[in-house]
Protein backbone atom coordinates (compact mmCIF):
# COMPACT_ATOMS: atom_id res chain seq x y z
CA UNK A 1 0.00 0.00 0.00
CA UNK A 2 0.92 3.33 -0.80
CA UNK A 3 1.05 6.23 1.57
CA UNK A 4 1.85 9.98 0.84
CA UNK A 5 3.41 13.12 3.14
CA UNK A 6 1.26 16.34 3.27
CA UNK A 7 4.27 18.10 1.41
CA UNK A 8 1.74 19.44 -1.70
CA UNK A 9 3.35 19.32 -5.21
CA UNK A 10 3.25 21.79 -7.66
CA UNK A 11 0.19 19.50 -9.46
CA UNK A 12 -1.80 18.57 -6.64
CA UNK A 13 -5.35 19.29 -6.56
CA UNK A 14 -6.40 22.88 -7.17
CA UNK A 15 -8.17 23.01 -3.69
CA UNK A 16 -4.81 22.90 -2.44
CA UNK A 17 -2.52 25.04 -4.01
CA UNK A 18 -5.53 27.58 -3.96
CA UNK A 19 -6.70 27.27 -0.50
CA UNK A 20 -8.40 30.10 0.60
CA UNK A 21 -8.89 32.14 -2.93
CA UNK A 22 -11.69 34.07 -3.52
CA UNK A 23 -13.95 33.85 -6.42
CA UNK A 24 -14.47 36.39 -8.93
CA UNK A 25 -18.14 36.74 -9.19
CA UNK A 26 -18.03 37.46 -12.99
CA UNK A 27 -17.12 33.58 -13.00
CA UNK A 28 -21.57 33.54 -13.40
CA UNK A 29 -22.74 36.46 -14.98
CA UNK A 30 -25.51 37.98 -13.81
CA UNK A 31 -25.66 35.56 -10.60
CA UNK A 32 -25.36 36.62 -7.41
CA UNK A 33 -26.48 35.16 -4.68
CA UNK A 34 -25.25 37.34 -1.89
CA UNK A 35 -27.70 40.36 -4.08
CA UNK A 36 -30.56 38.56 -4.56
CA UNK A 37 -30.52 37.62 -0.72
CA UNK A 38 -30.80 41.31 -0.23
CA UNK A 39 -33.60 42.02 -2.66
CA UNK A 40 -35.89 38.78 -2.42
CA UNK A 41 -36.35 35.96 0.40
CA UNK A 42 -33.84 34.15 -1.77
CA UNK A 43 -32.74 31.56 0.66
CA UNK A 44 -36.59 30.58 1.39
CA UNK A 45 -36.86 30.06 -2.29
CA UNK A 46 -33.68 27.93 -2.52
CA UNK A 47 -35.05 25.53 0.75
CA UNK A 48 -38.21 24.49 -0.90
CA UNK A 49 -36.44 23.13 -4.17
CA UNK A 50 -35.77 19.60 -4.57
CA UNK A 51 -32.27 18.62 -5.20
CA UNK A 52 -30.03 16.00 -6.69
CA UNK A 53 -27.38 15.30 -3.88
CA UNK A 54 -26.10 16.45 -0.69
CA UNK A 55 -22.37 16.88 0.74
CA UNK A 56 -22.53 17.00 4.37
CA UNK A 57 -19.24 17.79 6.45
CA UNK A 58 -19.63 16.64 9.73
CA UNK A 59 -17.03 18.87 12.48
CA UNK A 60 -15.81 19.10 15.56
CA UNK A 61 -13.73 21.88 16.63
CA UNK A 62 -12.53 21.69 12.65
CA UNK A 63 -12.38 25.47 11.92
CA UNK A 64 -8.38 24.90 11.06
CA UNK A 65 -9.67 21.68 8.98
CA UNK A 66 -12.91 22.33 7.39
CA UNK A 67 -11.22 25.25 4.76
CA UNK A 68 -9.90 22.50 3.01
CA UNK A 69 -13.32 20.59 2.62
CA UNK A 70 -14.89 23.42 1.39
CA UNK A 71 -11.96 24.36 -1.62
CA UNK A 72 -12.33 20.69 -3.46
CA UNK A 73 -16.12 20.89 -3.37
CA UNK A 74 -15.42 24.06 -4.84
CA UNK A 75 -13.67 22.59 -7.41
CA UNK A 76 -15.77 19.85 -8.82
CA UNK A 77 -15.99 19.15 -12.12
CA UNK A 78 -18.84 18.06 -14.74
CA UNK A 79 -21.87 19.26 -12.18
CA UNK A 80 -23.53 21.91 -14.41
CA UNK A 81 -26.51 19.29 -14.83
CA UNK A 82 -26.98 19.07 -11.13
CA UNK A 83 -28.70 20.60 -8.60
CA UNK A 84 -27.47 19.97 -5.50
CA UNK A 85 -25.59 21.58 -1.93
CA UNK A 86 -23.18 21.27 1.00
CA UNK A 87 -24.86 20.98 4.28
CA UNK A 88 -21.72 21.46 7.13
CA UNK A 89 -22.68 19.86 10.79
CA UNK A 90 -21.28 21.59 13.44
CA UNK A 91 -21.51 19.03 16.39
CA UNK A 92 -21.31 21.38 19.37
CA UNK A 93 -17.56 22.94 18.28
CA UNK A 94 -15.53 25.17 20.80
CA UNK A 95 -13.85 27.24 18.40
CA UNK A 96 -14.55 29.45 15.25
CA UNK A 97 -15.81 26.90 12.62
CA UNK A 98 -19.32 28.66 12.42
CA UNK A 99 -17.60 31.88 11.24
CA UNK A 100 -15.51 29.86 9.18
CA UNK A 101 -18.33 28.39 7.21
CA UNK A 102 -20.33 31.99 7.34
CA UNK A 103 -17.39 33.90 5.43
CA UNK A 104 -17.88 31.07 2.91
CA UNK A 105 -21.09 31.55 2.71
CA UNK A 106 -20.47 34.83 2.46
CA UNK A 107 -18.47 34.80 -0.49
CA UNK A 108 -19.40 31.93 -1.97
CA UNK A 109 -20.80 32.88 -5.93
CA UNK A 110 -21.64 29.30 -6.92
CA UNK A 111 -25.35 27.77 -7.87
CA UNK A 112 -24.46 25.24 -5.24
CA UNK A 113 -25.38 26.87 -1.99
CA UNK A 114 -23.46 26.64 1.68
CA UNK A 115 -25.54 25.61 4.53
CA UNK A 116 -24.60 25.35 8.06
CA UNK A 117 -26.49 23.60 10.82
CA UNK A 118 -25.71 23.37 14.57
CA UNK A 119 -26.35 20.22 16.82
CA UNK A 120 -25.28 20.57 20.24
CA UNK A 121 -26.19 17.03 21.05
CA UNK A 122 -22.29 14.97 21.08
CA UNK A 123 -21.86 12.42 18.61
CA UNK A 124 -21.11 11.37 14.89
CA UNK A 125 -24.90 9.50 14.56
CA UNK A 126 -26.55 12.82 16.11
CA UNK A 127 -24.63 14.83 13.40
CA UNK A 128 -25.83 12.47 10.61
CA UNK A 129 -29.22 12.34 11.89
CA UNK A 130 -29.30 16.04 12.17
CA UNK A 131 -28.09 16.53 8.40
CA UNK A 132 -30.68 14.12 7.29
CA UNK A 133 -33.26 15.52 9.00
CA UNK A 134 -32.91 19.08 6.93
CA UNK A 135 -31.50 17.88 3.32
CA UNK A 136 -33.39 18.09 0.26
CA UNK A 137 -31.96 15.09 -1.91
CA UNK A 138 -32.45 11.60 -2.11
CA UNK A 139 -28.64 11.07 -1.97
CA UNK A 140 -26.48 12.03 0.61
CA UNK A 141 -22.72 12.25 0.50
CA UNK A 142 -20.71 11.58 4.05
CA UNK A 143 -17.41 13.42 4.24
CA UNK A 144 -15.21 13.97 7.31
CA UNK A 145 -13.63 17.08 7.82
CA UNK A 146 -10.27 16.05 7.19
CA UNK A 147 -11.46 14.02 3.73
CA UNK A 148 -10.49 15.58 0.75
CA UNK A 149 -12.39 14.31 -2.13
CA UNK A 150 -11.22 14.54 -5.84
CA UNK A 151 -12.35 17.32 -8.53
CA UNK A 152 -14.66 14.45 -9.66
CA UNK A 153 -16.12 12.94 -6.57
CA UNK A 154 -19.48 14.55 -6.85
CA UNK A 155 -20.22 13.64 -10.00
CA UNK A 156 -19.05 9.67 -9.85
CA UNK A 157 -21.16 9.54 -7.03
CA UNK A 158 -24.36 10.53 -8.23
CA UNK A 159 -23.66 8.58 -11.76
CA UNK A 160 -22.86 5.59 -9.94
CA UNK A 161 -26.70 6.07 -7.70
CA UNK A 162 -28.56 7.00 -10.83
CA UNK A 163 -27.13 3.21 -12.53
CA UNK A 164 -27.42 1.75 -9.15
CA UNK A 165 -31.23 1.43 -7.97
CA UNK A 166 -31.00 -1.52 -5.70
CA UNK A 167 -28.33 0.39 -3.63
CA UNK A 168 -29.06 1.54 -0.24
CA UNK A 169 -24.69 3.16 0.20
CA UNK A 170 -21.70 2.79 -1.31
CA UNK A 171 -18.15 3.49 -0.31
CA UNK A 172 -15.20 5.40 -1.63
CA UNK A 173 -11.72 4.46 -2.61
CA UNK A 174 -9.38 6.31 0.50
CA UNK A 175 -5.69 6.99 0.42
CA UNK A 176 -3.94 7.71 3.40
CA UNK A 177 -2.11 11.74 3.65
CA UNK A 178 0.10 11.35 6.46
CA UNK A 179 2.05 14.08 8.26
CA UNK A 180 4.73 11.60 9.57
CA UNK A 181 5.62 8.07 8.36
CA UNK A 182 3.01 4.77 9.47
CA UNK A 183 4.43 2.35 11.97
CA UNK A 184 6.14 -1.04 10.21
CA UNK A 185 3.06 -2.84 8.97
CA UNK A 186 0.67 -0.05 8.91
CA UNK A 187 -1.22 -1.41 6.71
CA UNK A 188 -2.88 -4.00 8.75
CA UNK A 189 -4.93 -1.13 10.60
CA UNK A 190 -5.43 1.01 7.79
CA UNK A 191 -8.94 0.03 7.48
CA UNK A 192 -9.35 1.06 11.23
CA UNK A 193 -8.22 4.52 9.55
CA UNK A 194 -10.71 4.46 7.11
CA UNK A 195 -8.20 4.34 4.45
CA UNK A 196 -9.61 1.62 2.07
CA UNK A 197 -9.10 0.44 -1.69
CA UNK A 198 -10.15 -2.73 -2.62
CA UNK A 199 -8.86 -2.29 -6.02
CA UNK A 200 -9.92 -0.63 -9.43
CA UNK A 201 -13.79 -2.30 -9.96
CA UNK A 202 -17.01 -2.01 -8.63
CA UNK A 203 -17.77 -4.89 -5.87
CA UNK A 204 -20.70 -5.29 -3.83
CA UNK A 205 -20.49 -5.66 -0.27
CA UNK A 206 -22.29 -9.41 0.57
CA UNK A 207 -23.45 -9.79 4.21
CA UNK A 208 -20.87 -13.22 3.94
CA UNK A 209 -17.94 -11.00 3.94
CA UNK A 210 -18.20 -9.46 7.08
CA UNK A 211 -16.52 -6.17 5.43
CA UNK A 212 -18.04 -3.06 5.26
CA UNK A 213 -17.08 0.53 4.13
CA UNK A 214 -15.63 3.35 6.65
CA UNK A 215 -17.90 6.17 6.87
CA UNK A 216 -15.57 8.74 5.06
CA UNK A 217 -16.74 9.11 1.53
CA UNK A 218 -20.09 7.48 2.21
CA UNK A 219 -22.79 8.18 0.05
CA UNK A 220 -26.39 6.93 1.45
CA UNK A 221 -29.88 6.69 0.42
CA UNK A 222 -31.57 8.84 2.09
CA UNK A 223 -34.76 7.19 2.32
CA UNK A 224 -33.27 3.73 3.17
CA UNK A 225 -31.29 5.47 6.04
CA UNK A 226 -34.58 6.44 7.35
CA UNK A 227 -36.38 3.54 7.12
CA UNK A 228 -33.92 0.91 8.53
CA UNK A 229 -32.03 3.15 11.16
CA UNK A 230 -33.39 3.03 14.67
CA UNK A 231 -32.62 6.24 16.37
CA UNK A 232 -30.58 4.86 19.37
CA UNK A 233 -27.59 4.06 16.82
CA UNK A 234 -25.22 5.78 18.42
CA UNK A 235 -22.89 2.93 20.80
CA UNK A 236 -21.14 5.19 23.48
CA UNK A 237 -17.94 4.16 22.77
CA UNK A 238 -15.55 6.93 21.83
CA UNK A 239 -11.98 7.60 21.43
CA UNK A 240 -10.61 10.89 22.15
CA UNK A 241 -14.10 12.28 21.67
CA UNK A 242 -14.36 10.33 17.92
CA UNK A 243 -17.17 7.80 17.78
CA UNK A 244 -16.16 4.33 17.44
CA UNK A 245 -17.92 2.08 15.11
CA UNK A 246 -21.03 4.27 14.67
CA UNK A 247 -20.17 3.52 10.82
CA UNK A 248 -20.92 0.16 10.97
CA UNK A 249 -24.11 -0.27 12.76
CA UNK A 250 -26.39 2.00 9.79
CA UNK A 251 -24.94 -0.07 7.45
CA UNK A 252 -25.72 -3.11 9.09
CA UNK A 253 -29.12 -2.27 9.45
CA UNK A 254 -29.52 -1.61 5.75
CA UNK A 255 -28.04 -4.40 4.87
CA UNK A 256 -30.34 -6.65 7.31
CA UNK A 257 -33.46 -5.22 5.67
CA UNK A 258 -32.32 -6.14 2.09
CA UNK A 259 -30.41 -3.15 0.53
CA UNK A 260 -27.22 -3.83 -1.42
CA UNK A 261 -23.95 -2.12 0.10
CA UNK A 262 -21.27 -1.41 -2.53
CA UNK A 263 -17.53 0.16 -3.16
CA UNK A 264 -17.05 2.93 -6.14
CA UNK A 265 -13.37 2.86 -7.07
CA UNK A 266 -14.28 6.38 -9.17
CA UNK A 267 -14.72 7.96 -6.15
CA UNK A 268 -11.47 8.72 -4.94
CA UNK A 269 -10.94 10.53 -1.50
CA UNK A 270 -7.63 11.64 0.52
CA UNK A 271 -7.74 10.75 4.04
CA UNK A 272 -5.46 13.32 5.72
CA UNK A 273 -3.92 11.57 8.91
CA UNK A 274 -1.91 13.70 11.44
CA UNK A 275 0.95 12.15 13.30
CA UNK A 276 -1.29 12.14 16.52
CA UNK A 277 -3.00 9.19 15.19
CA UNK A 278 -0.30 7.56 14.08
CA UNK A 279 1.11 7.43 17.55
CA UNK A 280 1.10 3.84 19.42
CA UNK A 281 -1.57 5.26 22.31
CA UNK A 282 -3.74 6.01 20.18
CA UNK A 283 -3.49 3.32 17.83
CA UNK A 284 -4.13 1.07 20.82
CA UNK A 285 -6.69 3.25 21.83
CA UNK A 286 -8.67 3.24 18.73
CA UNK A 287 -8.43 -0.61 18.60
CA UNK A 288 -9.72 -1.32 22.56
CA UNK A 289 -12.52 1.07 21.31
CA UNK A 290 -13.45 -0.88 18.74
CA UNK A 291 -13.26 -4.41 20.05
CA UNK A 292 -15.59 -3.11 22.60
CA UNK A 293 -17.73 -2.67 20.09
CA UNK A 294 -17.77 -6.21 18.37
CA UNK A 295 -20.55 -7.72 20.08
CA UNK A 296 -23.03 -5.48 19.42
CA UNK A 297 -22.27 -5.19 15.52
CA UNK A 298 -21.93 -9.03 15.40
CA UNK A 299 -24.98 -9.37 16.99
CA UNK A 300 -26.96 -7.30 14.06
CA UNK A 301 -26.31 -9.71 12.03
CA UNK A 302 -27.44 -12.53 13.87
CA UNK A 303 -31.35 -13.20 14.25
CA UNK A 304 -32.70 -14.32 17.55
CA UNK A 305 -32.14 -17.78 18.68
CA UNK A 306 -28.86 -18.11 16.76
CA UNK A 307 -27.62 -15.15 19.13
CA UNK A 308 -26.28 -17.58 21.92
CA UNK A 309 -24.98 -20.12 19.61
CA UNK A 310 -22.98 -17.29 17.62
CA UNK A 311 -22.04 -16.02 20.81
CA UNK A 312 -20.04 -18.79 21.88
CA UNK A 313 -18.57 -19.27 18.08
CA UNK A 314 -17.69 -15.97 18.26
CA UNK A 315 -15.84 -16.08 21.53
CA UNK A 316 -14.55 -19.69 20.79
CA UNK A 317 -12.60 -17.67 17.47
CA UNK A 318 -11.56 -14.80 19.63
CA UNK A 319 -9.89 -17.21 21.99
CA UNK A 320 -8.16 -19.06 19.09
CA UNK A 321 -7.07 -15.71 17.15
CA UNK A 322 -5.24 -14.40 20.40
CA UNK A 323 -3.96 -18.11 20.65
CA UNK A 324 -2.27 -17.59 17.32
CA UNK A 325 -1.38 -14.25 17.55
CA UNK A 326 0.86 -14.95 20.64
CA UNK A 327 2.21 -18.22 19.12
CA UNK A 328 3.35 -16.05 15.62
CA UNK A 329 4.52 -12.67 17.08
CA UNK A 330 5.87 -13.89 20.75
CA UNK A 331 7.66 -11.25 22.23
CA UNK A 332 6.65 -8.59 19.24
CA UNK A 333 3.00 -8.65 20.70
CA UNK A 334 4.59 -6.25 23.00
CA UNK A 335 7.26 -4.60 21.50
CA UNK A 336 5.81 -3.77 18.37
CA UNK A 337 3.01 -1.49 17.57
CA UNK A 338 1.08 -3.33 14.77
CA UNK A 339 1.13 -7.08 16.73
CA UNK A 340 0.51 -4.99 19.69
CA UNK A 341 -2.43 -3.05 18.73
CA UNK A 342 -3.68 -6.50 16.92
CA UNK A 343 -3.58 -8.05 20.23
CA UNK A 344 -5.43 -5.30 21.88
CA UNK A 345 -8.61 -5.62 19.34
CA UNK A 346 -8.67 -9.51 20.16
CA UNK A 347 -8.49 -9.30 23.33
CA UNK A 348 -11.68 -6.74 23.83
CA UNK A 349 -13.56 -8.21 21.27
CA UNK A 350 -13.53 -11.48 23.31
CA UNK A 351 -14.81 -9.36 26.12
CA UNK A 352 -17.03 -7.13 24.49
CA UNK A 353 -20.55 -9.27 25.14
CA UNK A 354 -20.03 -8.95 28.47
CA UNK A 355 -18.70 -4.63 28.24
CA UNK A 356 -22.34 -4.63 26.47
CA UNK A 357 -24.14 -6.24 29.00
CA UNK A 358 -22.58 -4.96 31.68
CA UNK A 359 -23.50 -0.98 30.23
CA UNK A 360 -27.00 -1.98 29.93
CA UNK A 361 -27.19 -3.11 33.63
CA UNK A 362 -25.47 -0.26 34.74
CA UNK A 363 -28.51 2.15 32.12
CA UNK A 364 -30.93 0.08 33.51
CA UNK A 365 -30.04 1.00 36.99
CA UNK A 366 -29.83 4.51 36.21
CA UNK A 367 -33.22 4.86 34.82
CA UNK A 368 -34.11 2.87 37.70
CA UNK A 369 -32.42 5.36 40.36
CA UNK A 370 -33.93 8.47 38.35
CA UNK A 371 -37.38 7.19 38.36
CA UNK A 372 -36.60 6.72 42.47
CA UNK A 373 -35.56 9.83 43.03
CA UNK A 374 -37.13 12.17 40.87
CA UNK A 375 -39.26 14.52 42.54
CA UNK A 376 -42.96 14.37 43.11
CA UNK A 377 -45.21 16.60 41.18
CA UNK A 378 -47.18 18.88 43.48
CA UNK A 379 -50.09 21.28 43.16
CA UNK A 380 -48.97 22.45 46.69
CA UNK A 381 -48.81 26.86 46.00
CA UNK A 382 -46.91 26.61 49.63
Amino acid sequence: MAYEKTAVKSDAHPSLQLKHQTVNPQTFPGFSLGGLKKRFPYQLILETIPLDFTVVICTYNGADRIPDVLECLRWQLNTNHLKWEIIVVDNNSQDHTADVVRQYQKDWSYPYTIRYTFEPQQGLAHARQKALDIARSPWIGFLDDDNLPSMLWVRKAHEFAQQHPEVAAFGSRLRGLFDSEPPANFERLAAFLALTNRGNRPRRYFPADKILPPGAGLVVRRQAWLDSIPTDTTMGIRVRKRDVADDLEPLLHMQRDGWQIWYNPAMRVLHKIPASRLTRQYLASLMRGIGLSRYRTRMLSVFGWKRPWMFVAYSLNDVYKIMKHIFKYRLKVWTDTVPACEMILYFYSFISPYYFWQQKLVKLWENRLQAITKPAVTTDNQ
